[in-house]
């Protein structure tokens, strides 16, 4: 279909061309076409068939399209990222439970460089658990089994794995980069200030390794979320934490027949073998000789069809706050601190919107945009509910912009806290001097020029840095106590900057309840005393056809989704770094923000 588009597509442009027709005529056709496009219904789901989940896909916070439409948008302008929205997976899990002509489902791993996080998946293992409670059976197979998958295939009634392959259950680790060395060679001079024991973030630039309070909190919160793995995993496959814990103390990587006699699987097969056994339950498909199937992506489209037939007045709605937080608008991937406080301004004043839930997955940023963000959460809360739900991560800014609302929900494994505050103050004196380059400066007052790149920081403009760091601290510990309804004092022992796992969090008083995103829907509409009479809206709109297409023909870049080789995938570890650093823009170089380093494998 992707092909065909393509050339399709090709010929029809290159005849607009032909004919003289102009750039604004080709859009014209190509808009109509899409908006065409959008008219499709959704997939026909055949009786006997199978529920198809690919482990491969990383499951975003953002919805995720799958029409006619952004398949034309694909042909035209590349790739999408190999991605699907946790709501489209939950609603097209919790629809297929119900669903008669669904009759199982089918785990399917494959070579992945997934990196959704452990609170999400803890999120869909819970609607999967749900669909093997209803009577259907779930079957999951992989060549090499990784951890983050093998969390949520463990819940299959049947788990198969290939001879060549394996189950990788070693533990989970986060290595941190460290660039002092680095930008001290290049002549990049360094300052920082900071308040709490635990803010590490600014480790990676003064230091060559963790500091011991770092490798402290990582340890810990590395344990909480592996504790939630080990628990899950042994109790599905009627194990104990302890045989799970000496396997990957013992091995590591477990070779297929050691894996069955152990019981971490259930058998060893090929793809075809696999196969086999679900053409028994479904029959087989005459078109693709294969077993009778649907994809959950194109399932999604069923559930989401069926929920559009739910109308009514009354809203809640989702706001996704992804990223980094930055001030102003923020590019793509970003939360700029005005866009997202419009945006919850705008539904303040809708009466439509009965209610909103806050879906944060951020590290935090800007201290600037935290706070103008935070005070459109507190204004809308003042006159609808607003109920947040923590991702894989709601740290520090993050965490500033939840702590006001009505009701805060944390799966265990979410990375929240980490409430503590740095400045980072970079100068390139040295580099510029071994370069040629010196400046002069003429000024009026002592502190005129104390923003300047071209010289360090004198003890007294570090001073004055210092003071304003250590007052948005103690704002921080005031908005928290106020918020949360705690001792001061007390939220000084447990901030620090230190990061926490939802489950401590939960019990620190951090957060109010353990629960994913679908709980505090629930929540939201209980405190908006909607009952049954509402639907939901998501915030932001995904960009139009319209929109991504007159990218492309203006010259962006789109980044296809391609399998890369480890060199450069860790090259892009290192951009992903650089990325950050960019990000940081707040106009008084002051951050809430996570450690860097909290990269879990």
């Amino acid at each position: 279909m992707r092909d065909f588009l393509k050339h399709t597509l090709a010929t029809l442009l290159g005849l607009f061309i032909f004919l003289g027709i102009s750039v604004g005529g080709i859009l014209l056709v190509l808009i109509s076409i899409s908006m065409m496009a959008t008219r499709d219904s959704a997939p026909t789901v055949r009786d006997k068939s199978v529920l198809v989940f690919d482990l491969s896909q990383t499951i975003t916070d953002a919805p995720a399209s799958t029409s006619t439409r952004e398949v034309l948008n694909d042909a035209i302008v590349g790739n999408r990222p190999n991605s699907v929205s946790l709501r489209s997976v939950l609603d097209a899990i919790n629809a297929a439970t119900k669903d008669d002509r669904i009759v199982g489902l089918y785990l399917s791993g494959g070579t992945s460089s997934a990196t959704t996080g452990y609170a999400t998946l803890r999120e869909v293992r819970s609607a999967l658990e749900r669909f093997k409670a209803s009577g259907k059976r779930i079957y999951a197979y992989d060549v090499d089994w990784q951890e983050r998958e093998y969390y949520l295939g463990s819940v299959a009634d049947t788990i198969a794995v290939n001879p060549i392959g394996g189950l990788e259950i070693n533990g989970l680790s986060s290595e941190g980069l460290f660039f002092a060395q680095a930008l001290q060679r290049f002549g990049v001079g360094v300052q920082i200030t900071r308040v709490g024991r635990y803010k590490s973030a600014v480790e990676p630039f003064v230091q060559n390794r963790r500091s011991p309070a770092d490798r402290e909190q990582t340890r810990r919160l590395l344990g909480d979320i592996w504790n939630e793995i080990v628990t899950t995993t042994s109790k599905a496959r009627k194990l104990t934490p302890k045989q799970i814990q000496a396997i990957a103390n013992r091995s590591g990587i477990v070779e297929p027949e050691a894996a069955v006699k152990q019981k971490l699987v259930d058998r060893v097969a090929y793809f075809d073998e696999v196969v086999a056994e679900l053409k028994k339950i479904t029959g087989q498909d005459d078109n693709t000789k294969s077993f009778r199937q649907i994809s959950l992506k194109n399932y999604s489209r069923v559930a989401e069809s069926k929920s559009n037939e739910r109308t009514s007045r009354n809203q809640i709605a989702i706001v996704y706050a992804e990223g980094e937080i930055v001030n102003g608008q923020g590019a793509a991937g970003q939360i700029g601190g005005d866009r997202l406080a419009r945006q919850l301004r705008d539904l303040r004043l809708d009466d439509d919107v009965k209610a909103v839930v806050l879906r944060v997955n951020s590290p935090g940023g800007s201290a600037t945009a935290s706070e103008i963000i935070q005070r459109e959460a507190i204004l809308t809360n003042q006159v609808k509910p607003v109920i947040v739900s923590m991702g894989n991560v709601a740290a520090s800014g993050g965490y500033w912009i939840s702590t006001y609302a009505s009701q805060i929900f944390a799966e265990p494994t979410t990375i929240t806290g980490s409430i503590g505050v740095f400045g980072r103050i970079l100068n390139v004196q040295q580099l510029a001097n071994r370069n040629g380059i010196t400046w002069d400066v003429v000024k009026t007052g002592r502190f005129a020029d104390a923003q300047t790149v071209s010289r360090p920081k004198t003890p007294q403009e570090l001073a004055i840095i210092q003071k304003s760091v250590d007052r948005i601290y103690n704002q921080f510990l005031t908005k928290v106590a106020d918020s949360r309804k705690l001792e001061k004092s007390k939220v000084a022992e447990l901030a620090q900057g230190r990061v926490w796992s939802g489950i401590q969090a939960k019990r620190l008083g951090l957060v109010d309840e353990l629960g994913g995103l679908q709980d505090a829907i629930r929540a939201a509409a209980d405190r908006a005393k909607l009952g049954d009479d509402w639907q939901i809206e998501e915030f932001p709109k995904p960009r139009s056809f319209e929109e991504r297409l007159l990218e492309s023909l203006t010259g962006s870049s789109v980044e296809e989704s391609i399998e890369i080789d480890p060199l450069t995938n860790e090259m892009k570890k290192f951009q992903a770094q650089f990325e950050t650093l960019k990000s940081m823009n707040d106009p008084k170089h002051i951050y809430l923000r996570l450690p860097f380093d909290v990269l879990i494998r």
